[in-house]
């Protein structure tokens, strides 16, 4: 067995003051858990997915959960789909989210790219929720019904969402760069009783009018009753009838703080798939579950701490928006940017966190690469003594860019890659204040998360070798079910048809000898070249720190003949265009992977396009490439640039001689 040494390792310091070794402690010395030392992750992991019912009962009574009504345990039956959680329990989401948090200390600060900032505080957040939570019950919006929201990153909507929740209401969002239509696809699902719908926001050094596509919006949602205007990024947004009001008059109204009692499966939000592949999906979670995983992902694997900023960058398209407002949870300041994240310059975030103070940054491995190409030196330029972990998600973190953050970034902050999603708005794997760091490998499967890497057949595949990922055992927040989806079709073909009563995440993972992970990209983006699958993650990370590649987007085409076709699509870095750029990319895969990783083609492009979140788009490239009509694969209102969807599609045309 070669011995590879960690890149980063815990300080004991903080091991023993962290809240996970406490919750540890708190096990033995309540009898609910034998542990020989209360700092091995590896032994807690391990009783957590041996016990999920006793694990997830615990984590709520550490978090002191408040019940209106106890439950009768906690898991009568442990069995996928359709795993009954804390049976008979009642509670309310949004009032664990409003308890923490001193009266005067900042619980929103809001940051746009321009520099404007403001700030609430938990009192005056309290304060709001419960006059929003009035009004929509004045509204006659009651428990289950449906409030949308049309809103840029802004204090507005983490007020409407905690107010939402109080009146268990279920909660539904998109981004006003979301067209009218698009964003109709997926609220009109719901027929929602209110819209809240904000003016405008900011982007590349513009602001965006949206009035009219909130109006066209409005329009287009059967059943809606009221919409209340909300002014963002400094656009009047007054009312314009008699089924609209101001978010000044939703100010105004008697509150309503209380919060109602609804039970653990009671719904809280709906998010919805990209729609990349098809119809967007509804995925629906509930107020207990939802709760119970936010405890645990920054409670215990981000130790959040209490009074600590909490600056996560996301859009309201994406489900870190929901896992980052979870800060409030903690009694977390937590920070909103509404803009890109490169303006005015790539440094901006970095800047920002510098600046409040940050102690946890979440981040995407986008953004580190990008501050790696453009030089950066936060840790030389900066005062970044109050950040201790920076957290990364979205895609695979490369190794090259571990090793940039210790050399400019630091050394001693923990750099936390992690891998969820939407389905469960949470964490499958992680990492946590007492697990080291591999360079390119995530540190260990989430508490309460029984990760296994399994065969086509079913069986476990052996270290070393790349597998499904596959959960095999219930976590109270998987979904409660698929909107529009009475017999749990949907939610049985997404995740359970390949395993029966076994989750199949999608993604292609290794578990390595140490214990880690390596994620090697969607297994239905895999590429299967002579019958060796490769994961598209290891061409990303061999061109991760390639100075000459801005972004690029690799995909396997089975063609009608029987033959297989792996084109390469990179976006030059700068203006200029090396003349063998294509050699260089070729030479660089072979050197860092293998030559069976060497694209066919390499086909260079002005830009790429992406998902709203900034995933790329490689199944529905690679089924437009297999020939199939772009119109009926993709919403081209869920991409971030058509037109760069376009110009790639003509690209491959006018390489291959097609019509």
């Amino acid at each position: 067995m070669t011995t590879v040494e960690p890149s980063w390792r815990p300080d004991p310091a903080h091991v023993r003051q962290s809240r996970i070794v406490r919750f540890a402690a708190w096990l033995v010395a309540q009898g609910r858990a034998r542990l020989d030392d209360v700092t091995d992750y590896r032994a807690l992991h391990a009783w957590s997915v041996a016990s999920p019912g006793e694990f997830w009962a615990a984590v709520a009574d550490f978090f002191e959960v408040d019940w209106d009504t106890p439950p009768r345990g906690a898991l009568p039956e442990r069995r996928m789909p359709g795993a009954v959680w804390f049976p008979g329990g009642t509670l309310n989401f949004g009032r664990h989210l409003l308890r923490a948090g001193d009266d005067d200390q900042d619980a929103v600060i809001l940051v746009a790219e321009t520099g404007e900032r403001s700030s609430l505080s938990y009192a005056a957040l309290r304060a709001r929720a419960a006059a929003v939570a009035g009004r929509l019950r004045a509204l006659g919006v009651e428990p289950g019904d449906r409030v949308a929201a049309y809103l840029p990153n802004c204090v507005e909507g983490v007020v409407a969402f905690a107010a939402t929740a109080l009146v268990g209401a279920v909660w539904a969002q998109t981004g006003l760069d979301y067209a009218a239509p698009s964003a109709a696809d997926r609220m009109a699902q719901l027929s929602p009783r209110v819209l809240i719908a904000g003016s405008g926001y900011r982007f590349g050094g513009k602001v965006h009018d949206r009035r009219a596509a909130a109006r066209e919006l409005r329009d287009l949602l059967p059943g809606l009753r009221h919409t209340i205007t909300v002014e963002t990024a400094g656009l009047a947004n007054p009312a314009t009838g008699p089924d609209t009001s101001t978010w000044a008059d939703a100010l105004a109204a008697e509150p309503h703080p209380d919060g109602a009692a609804v039970s653990f499966d009671h719904p809280l939000w709906v998010l919805f798939t990209s729609g990349t592949t098809g119809k967007p999906k509804g995925i629906v979670h509930g107020h207990g579950g939802a709760l119970l995983e936010q405890l645990v992902s920054p409670g215990l694997h981000l130790d959040l701490r209490t009074g600590e900023v909490f600056f996560w960058f996301t859009t309201p398209n994406w489900m870190m928006w929901n896992a980052q407002v979870c800060g409030l949870l903690h009694g977390a300041t937590i920070v909103l940017y509404d803009g890109r994240p490169t303006s005015p310059g790539t440094d901006a975030l970095w800047r920002l966190v510098a600046e409040l103070g940050v102690g946890v940054f979440g981040t995407s491995p986008g953004y580190l690469e990008a501050s790696q190409r453009a030089g950066l030196e936060p840790g030389r330029d900066l005062d970044l003594s109050a950040l201790r972990l920076v957290g990364v998600t979205g895609s695979v973190l490369p190794a090259s860019t571990n090793e940039w953050f210790r050399e400019r970034v630091s050394a001693r902050v923990q750099l936390g890659s992690m891998s969820g999603g939407t389905d469960i708005v949470g964490i499958f794997v992680g990492s946590a204040p007492t697990t080291p760091v591999y360079d390119g490998e995530i540190s260990a499967p989430a508490l309460g998360a029984a990760v296994g890497v399994w065969n086509a057949d079913g069986s476990a595949a052996p270290v070393g070798v790349p597998g499904e990922m596959v959960i095999t055992e219930p976590m109270p927040s998987m979904p409660l079910r698929f909107w529009d989806d009475p017999d749990s079709r949907k939610l049985r073909e997404t995740y359970f048809d390949m395993f029966p009563g076994v989750w199949r995440h999608g993604d292609l993972t290794m578990m390595t000898e140490r214990g880690t992970l390596v994620i090697l990209g969607r297994s239905d983006a895999t590429i299967n070249r002579h019958g060796v699958r490769l994961g598209s993650a290891e061409i990303y990370a061999a061109l991760s720190d390639l100075p000459q590649v801005a972004d690029a987007l690799v995909v396997g085409v089975e063609e009608p003949d029987g033959g297989y076709w792996l084109p390469l699509f990179v976006v030059p870095n700068g203006a200029g265009r090396p003349a063998d750029l294509g050699a260089l990319v070729r030479r660089r895969i072979a050197e860092r992977t293998s030559p069976r990783h060497v694209p066919d083609d390499v086909i260079v492009v002005a830009r790429l396009p992406h998902t709203k979140t900034g995933k790329r788009l490689e199944v529905p490239v690679k089924r437009i490439l297999q020939g199939a009509d772009p119109g009926r694969v993709i919403d081209r209102g869920a991409i971030d640039d058509p037109a760069a969807l376009d110009a790639l599609i003509l690209a491959v045309r006018t390489r291959r001689g097609a019509p």
